[in-house]
């Protein structure tokens, strides 16, 4: 298990005013949350103060995240990886553009997504969960979950990351949101607006320790 940062820089490339996006008047934290949690329209195409505010894709954007992922795991033609939480499947497609010839897959349990998903890879992804993966053991090269897995609650994540281990052959990797400090929770708690496991990197550590997962990882700092 290593932490390595494949995300900091997207992550660090949207300005963010947490103040604003508390106490917005016509999409209070509470109200946002509570559209954002029904993964559908709101929380991915509808207005930014509830979240994404319209998320396309955009070239180039996760490609240097799949390159990076590519070269660091030595990704090759044949190679079957899995995205659990994929969204609309860009990242997994910018992956068949650096990786030609890889096979991907991925779920997400947002019908929406999938059914706006980008279209060169919307017949390899399906609904689902993350703490019950519909694959056989060992299915994979690479597994990974990217920003997913800190929406679970407590007694789905121990179950989640078991199956990432379960289904990876070789490689896995996860990135989640976290803080280290006071200033950082708060900012996590007032930008949020799906997060359920607010764990700092010591937690999340030893929920790894403690379920057995042996992959690689980085977190996500609202500073």
């Amino acid at each position: 298990m290593a932490y390595i940062d494949f995300l900091s820089a997207v992550h660090k490339s949207t300005k963010r005013d947490y103040l604003a996006r508390v106490n917005d008047p016509d999409y209070p934290k509470a109200k946002a949350a509570e559209l954002a949690k029904k993964w559908d329209f709101d929380y991915w195409d509808g207005d930014r103060r509830i979240n994404y505010g319209g998320y396309r894709y955009m070239e180039g954007r996760w490609e240097k995240v799949a390159r990076a992922m590519a070269e660091h795991y030595g990704l090759k033609a044949g190679d079957k990886i899995l995205d659990v939480g994929c969204g609309k499947g860009f990242l997994l497609f910018d992956f068949t553009k650096v990786v030609p010839g890889i096979e991907v897959h991925g779920l997400d349990i947002s019908r929406y997504a999938l059914e706006n998903a980008k279209e060169e890879v919307k017949d390899r992804l399906q609904p689902g969960t993350a703490s019950s993966l519909p694959f056989p053991d060992h299915s994979f090269d690479l597994v990974y979950s990217i920003n997913t897995l800190h929406n679970l609650y407590n007694y789905e994540l121990e179950a989640a990351l078991k199956e990432m281990e379960r289904v990876g052959r070789k490689h896995k990797y996860l990135c989640v949101e976290s803080y280290r400090n006071e200033a950082e929770k708060t900012n996590l708690l007032y930008w949020q607006v799906t997060c359920e496991a607010f764990c700092t990197p010591q937690e999340w550590e030893w929920w790894f320790k403690t379920t057995g997962y042996t992959g690689d990882h980085s977190f996500i700092y609202f500073e």
